[in-house]
């Protein structure tokens, strides 16, 4: 058996493609495999489904049959609506019980669920309403007046229902308790639109990506290798061990709904489901309390923990066997940090909205390469191609991109349907021939000579300076490396003689700043000294022309709602002040 760890593991890699072969029936329910069949097990149908965590609440265990009876009865409640098949609803809910029971009734039902943030301000919610066409959206306190607020600029919105109830909405307990607890599954095809998930619009209107049933299967090789095979034997299926799962991940996004809440649901395994805010504390806190054995912990939030608990297994009894990191490059500090501290080889992952898992790490059965992408998972065919759509050399940066087509020439289920709405970009998105077989990421990497991809930005965050190619992700994880430093963004900074310079965004470590009273933001002595501090940590460590020529201490970042830094911001902030600098001149 590979170790669990990474460490010496024999890579099976080619082995698990040349096995592995896609199933995909003609019809097919997320629901139906997430839920229902566990609810109408017998032997299944009393086991944990959702552990619901708040501060100030007790930990309350729902079962598959509790999940799936509430579902059923909400699924009545929005038939009695006029909700059809293909409808859109929204889901407008925080991590709980509630919102997986709103899943599970949207898609048996044959309607479309529309995943909406909570942390979304009325433009953004406004767009995705309007846009989807929804019909209804569901609520909870937290963001009941934010949908209330917009509704009246959304037409096709006539209702809206709200756990704990409020003014002009219909209060969740009453609209259930009036309703049966059965409900006759409808038989999707597995090509049938399933959720209406919007990008996050870092560069311009977001863009909803329509997602199949079949997805979900597509899913599935890359949410078990990234597992390290949640908790069964990759050797013998048959001979599972207990698996429990959280993320902080908001189940709004691609992240916490397809990499989190629906597979972990599709192996009948409890899922902790926590409403409240992030922090390194909290997260020790409930993984030691729930015995927490996988999770998905993206990159920011795996620094602020290595930054506030150095070095956590002698303040918490924890149970990891796996933790997968996506959205940005994770970098070897905290990736040493997870192996070393937390006991577990970070696997990262790549992948978006419209195709989510392709590419990763599985530390159980091939080698982890630390700040490495991973190659393509089983059932991927992944390539680096060049603007041609021809694959790239060794070591040459090119698009990340899938094929339709698995290695094996069979059709590869985890594509999306296209943008809702929006035919000219679905078609822009493929390239090649034949038959546009190419789905083009918009992400740059290169392969290494072993079939490893590496990160080397968005497409559009990739810049010059000075006449060197920088990528902004190298740079960054080399000043997280530095005490002082808790995150830290790259831009170029436009500079009228040489083109553009490299600009550092640094976030300070609060612990560092706690250490020592002379260590004050608005101290100029101290931000002069810390500042060359910084740029020779990065000139020790990387290209001469790598350095950050000018750094920014800031608060923080801007970031999307799924975690990322938000580099076109800082660009276009850049930019801005560059143009002022010139009108003055």
């Amino acid at each position: 058996m590979p170790s669990r760890q990474g460490r010496d593991t024999p890579d099976h890699h080619h082995d698990l493609h040349r096995r592995f072969g896609w199933q995909v029936p003609l019809h097919f329910n997320m629901a139906q495999v997430c839920s229902r069949r566990w609810a109408d097990d017998a032997a299944h149908a009393q086991r944990t489904a959702v552990i619901a965590t708040a501060p100030g609440q007790p930990d309350l265990a729902h079962s598959y049959a509790g999940l799936q009876a509430q579902a059923n009865r909400l699924s009545n409640a929005l038939l009695a609506l006029g909700v059809q098949r293909g409808d859109r609803v929204a889901i407008v809910m925080p991590q709980r019980l509630e919102t997986a029971v709103a899943y599970m009734a949207v898609l048996q039902m044959g309607a479309v669920g529309m995943p909406l943030s909570q942390l979304f301000g009325p433009d953004a919610l406004e767009f995705r309403l309007h846009d989807s066409e929804a019909v209804v959206a569901l609520c909870d306190a937290s963001t009941l007046a934010a949908v209330q607020g917009v509704s009246a600029h959304c037409p096709a919105l006539h209702s809206v229902i709200a756990v704990d109830g409020g003014v002009g909405a219909l209060d969740w307990a009453a609209v259930l308790a009036q309703e049966p607890a059965t409900f006759k599954l409808v038989n999707t095809l597995a090509d049938e639109a399933a959720v209406l998930i919007y990008t996050s619009g870092t560069t311009g209107n977001p863009k909803g990506a329509l997602i199949p049933h079949r997805a979900l299967i597509g899913n599935l090789t890359g949410f078990v290798c990234s597992q390290n095979w949640f908790g069964f034997d990759p050797w013998d299926a048959s001979a599972p061990s207990e698996a429990v799962f959280w993320s902080p991940a908001d189940w709004a996004w691609t992240g916490g709904l397809m990499d989190a809440l629906l597979p972990t649901l599709y192996f009948g395994r409890p899922i902790v489901a926590h409403n409240g805010r992030f922090s390194p504390q909290t997260a020790f806190e409930l993984m030691q309390r729930h015995g927490v054995t996988h999770t998905f912990l993206f990159p920011t939030a795996l620094k602020a923990m290595m930054k506030a608990c150095p070095k956590p297994r002698t303040q918490y009894a924890l149970k990891l066997q796996a933790i997968m990191s996506a959205g940005e490059a994770v970098g070897d500090a905290v990736f040493d940090y997870c192996r070393d501290q937390l006991g577990v080889t970070v696997n990262e992952m790549f992948g978006q909205t419209e195709i989510n898992y392709i590419v990763g790490n599985c530390a159980r059965l091939y080698p982890a390469k630390p700040g490495s992408m991973g190659k393509g998972y089983p059932g991927h065919r992944v390539a680096v191609i060049d603007d041609d759509g021809n694959e790239c050399p060794v070591g040459v940066p090119g698009d990340v991109a899938v094929h339709r087509l698995d290695v094996h020439g069979e059709p590869d289920p985890i594509f999306f349907l296209g943008y809702w709405k929006n035919e000219a970009s679905t078609r822009a998105k493929f390239t090649g021939d034949p038959a546009r077989s190419w789905c083009r990421t918009g992400d740059l990497a290169t392969r290494d000579a072993d079939g490893y991809l590496w990160y080397q930005g968005r497409s559009d965050d990739v810049f010059k300076a000075a006449g060197y190619r920088i990528g902004p992700s190298e740079i960054e994880n080399c000043l997280v490396k530095h005490p002082a430093v808790a995150n830290a963004a790259v831009v170029p900074k436009p500079d009228a003689e040489r083109g553009a310079v490299v600009k550092a965004y640094v976030v300070l470590a609060p612990t560092y700043l706690a250490t020592s009273p002379d260590r004050c933001l608005g101290d100029a002595t101290f931000e002069r000294e810390l500042i060359a501090d910084l740029q020779a940590h990065v000139k020790g460590q990387l290209a001469p022309y790598e350095y950050p020529k000018e750094i920014e201490f800031v608060d923080a970042l801007p970031m999307t709602t799924t975690g990322k830094v938000q580099r076109r911001v800082l660009r276009l902030q850049e930019q801005a002040r560059f143009e002022q600098r010139q009108g003055r001149d």
